[in-house]
């Protein structure tokens, strides 16, 4: 009879279903071979993102299973958020008592899933650990600094992050496995090209235009860095060069609630969140991509698209490095004069920082005990 190991996986954005749709595939792939260990996994998804673009059509369009409890958390303060949702992870793990909790990123979600574990004394596994920003206002890098300390797996996805932990005294249960992100952009951007519909939609041709997202809480809700980075957008959009812009719920939230006076022409496109393979496609075939997102830098680095980060730091050095992505922050003329500098055909090709896609396999055989 095979062992059976019993884990729970915590998601709740974007970035997470995304991540951990490649795992639970790589898991049901290693529980169809003879191996002597199975893989039980139980899905939690804590509601911190629960618009259908955000949230459900991610489930639909990735063919992750479904979540097993959903925790119907919704958004709120972060002390409050992430209350709620230890408060009830707790009760489900309580129930499950699983060997091992998977954690993604940086989120909510994920340190409320890590102290939630921790607190019972089950061991943490976390997925896309060891990155930093080195700017302690953002919520997320406190996540990731706290799940880090508390993980007894760290999966790391690039050598630069294997060295932020050792900086800090964490060797112990440290891999490096590559980036999970990759493996769902080589596994879905076929699917995304092919199926998608999304360009024809927005009457759009390859490299005839821009794509923008803005959704940290460091621009959405400051109205100064919001209405600069909108003010770049309207002065670099033309007809020739659209920007599209898929508003972000935290976003269009804040322009309503503090009835922000945004500097939009006509050649800026406000659309509502896309699917993420409608995203993909996009990505893909976009001239530049400007964003405040991790993820989105690391998409439009594999994609072969230049990059303009809307923020003053990033947590992936490495596409900076290589050339492929600039750091603007918020200022209207730092934008404008990193947009100038892009230019494609000068940019060397992409090395391969983030692994080679089968990051989410070596994750499971190390889940597994086999590879430890």
């Amino acid at each position: 009879m095979k062992k059976t190991v019993r884990l729970v996986t915590i998601v709740g954005a974007r970035p997470q279903f995304v991540k951990a749709a490649v795992v639970s595939r790589a898991i049901k792939n290693f529980n169809q071979q003879e191996y002597e260990c199975r893989l039980n996994e139980v899905l939690i998804h804590t509601g911190q993102h629960y618009d259908f673009n955000m949230s459900q059509a991610f489930f639909n369009q990735l063919d992750i299973p479904a979540p097993k409890y959903h925790l119907s958390v919704r958004s709120g303060p972060h002390g409050k958020q992430t209350a709620k949702m230890l408060t009830r992870i707790e009760g489900v793990l309580a129930k499950e008592r699983p060997e091992l909790v998977i954690v993604y990123g940086d989120t909510n979600s994920t340190l409320a899933g890590a102290l939630g574990a921790a607190k019972m004394k089950i061991p943490i596994a976390h997925v896309e650990a060891g990155l930093r920003s080195y700017n302690r206002h953002m919520p997320e890098e406190i996540n990731r600094i706290l799940t880090d300390r508390i993980s007894s797996l760290l999966f790391c996805p690039t050598e630069t992050s294997i060295l932020n932990l050792k900086t800090e005294g964490i060797i112990r249960g440290v891999h490096r496995v590559g980036d999970v992100m990759l493996d769902a952009f080589l596994a879905y951007r076929r699917v995304a090209l092919k199926t998608s519909g999304v360009l024809r939609a927005l009457n759009l041709e390859h490299l005839s235009y821009c794509l923008a997202t803005v959704h940290r809480q460091e621009n959405a809700d400051d109205p100064v860095r919001l209405r600069s980075i909108f003010s770049s957008f309207s002065e670099l959009a033309s007809e020739h060069c659209p920007f599209i812009v898929p508003l972000h719920p935290r976003t269009r939230k804040s322009l309503r609630d503090r009835k922000l006076s945004i500097p939009i022409n006509r050649h800026v496109r406000l659309i509502q969140p896309l699917s993420y393979l409608d995203v993909i496609a996009l990505e893909s075939h976009a001239k530049t991509i400007l964003t405040d997102s991790g993820g989105v830098q690391r998409e439009a680095y594999f994609a072969r698209v230049p990059c303009i980060t809307l923020r003053n730091e990033t947590e992936w050095p490495e596409t900076v490095e290589s050339g492929w992505n600039i750091i603007a922050g918020p200022k209207t003329e730092d934008i404008v004069r990193a947009f100038g500098k892009l230019n494609r055909t000068d940019l060397p090709e992409p090395p391969p920082y983030f692994g080679n896609g089968q990051a989410s396999e070596r994750i499971v055989e190390i889940l597994a005990g086999l590879n430890r």
